[in-house]
């Protein structure tokens, strides 16, 4: 297999270091790997399959020095507006994982195990878009149920951990269980989020939308169609919650008029879709949790249930390591995806 030179922009941060570590546990075929940070990470080391290398400068000019062939942009919309179109510009391909491309007509927005057919759209732009972390998880479990009886409507809570918020995220919510345990969590700093996080839900991710949704809870009304091709009905409240990692969502599917869900059926469809994993067994106390899908590779499903009142309508929760399945796994696999497409 051929191997490329892959650069990964954002090195420093917290998708960027996840980045590296599923590259390797997926041994994706690198020959050179390129760091790339903001001036005052460059000069720092990564680690990556047992060897320090060193962090470098972005600039528009690092991809064609470097001969890159792909690069993974996970440092903010407003890096990659300026940078990804010279890396598509050096002649590679880019992941992206923020937010600015994926509405783009001339971007395709992917979901490896959803829509892989999509992925062939990039030669219009160069760039490959990766969706919201909280979607992702979402449509992996939407598809093999859209394909059993076709979806009419979905409504979602979520329950996301701070790290959706990156690593100041985290830092902010360990710092005030630590001040919580020490009798100062009056006291104690509220800067990344807009009150207290440790024991404590913040119903608002995201800015306030003229609609009374955030922006947040829009990226996954817009993005689930865009990646399902499907005008589905979908409504979501984002709640931001004390855990560290791995976000939850309980989610509530309405089908095509007239269907009889068979919960045999749902779970069949589940068992037998790429990188989920069911755990549903309530009377066992057996069900997804954070601490179950944290650091792995899978999104799980469970507690799966028809609807009391509507035999057309079911129930089920869903739990993802969002800084892995719903960042940087995905933007690999999408990676991954493309050289099989290249190569095909």
């Amino acid at each position: 297999m051929k191997k490329y030179n892959v650069a990964v922009v954002g090195a420093t941060g917290a998708v960027g270091e996840e980045l590296f570590k599923v590259l390797e546990i997926l041994n994706f075929p690198i020959n050179k790997l390129v760091p790339l940070a903001s001036t005052r990470s460059a000069g720092k080391y990564i680690e990556f399959a047992n060897q320090e290398i060193q962090v470098k400068e972005l600039t528009h000019d690092v991809f064609m020095e470097e001969n890159v062939e792909i690069a993974f942009f996970s440092a903010g919309g407003d890096i990659s507006a300026k940078f990804a179109k010279s890396a598509v510009s050096a002649g590679a391909v880019v992941v992206d994982n923020t937010s600015h491309f994926r509405m783009d007509e001339n971007v395709p927005l992917v979901v490896p195990e959803v829509n892989p057919e999509d992925i062939a759209g990039y030669e219009d732009s160069g760039i490959i878009a990766n969706p919201n972390c909280s979607t992702i998880q979402m449509v992996q479990a939407l598809k093999p149920l859209d394909d059993l009886y076709g979806i009419k409507r979905v409504d979602v809570s979520t329950y996301q951990a701070v790290s959706g918020a990156g690593k100041a995220g985290m830092e902010e919510l360990v710092t005030q269980m630590k001040d919580f345990f020490e009798f100062k969590l009056d006291s104690s700093k509220i800067e990344t989020f807009a009150h207290q996080i440790a024991l404590n839900l913040i119903p608002q991710i995201d800015v306030a939308q003229d609609n009374g949704f955030t922006k947040e809870e829009m990226k996954m009304v817009q993005e689930t169609q865009k990646i399902l091709h499907k005008d589905i009905a979908v409504a979501a409240t984002c709640v931001r919650v004390p855990i560290l990692r791995s976000h939850s969502e309980s989610i509530t599917v309405t089908f095509e008029d007239g269907v009889e869900a068979d919960i045999d059926a749902v779970r069949n469809a589940f068992e037998n879709f790429e990188n989920l994993v069911v755990i549903d067994d309530l009377e066992a106390n057996e069900y997804p949790m954070p601490t179950i899908a944290t650091d792995t590779d899978m999104t799980y499903v469970g507690r799966i249930r028809r609807d009391i009142y509507s035999p057309n309508v079911i129930h089920f929760f869903n739990v993802a390591d969002q800084v892995r399945v719903g960042a940087a796994t995905n933007s690999v696999r999408i990676a991954l995806k493309w050289i099989e497409q290249q190569n095909a």
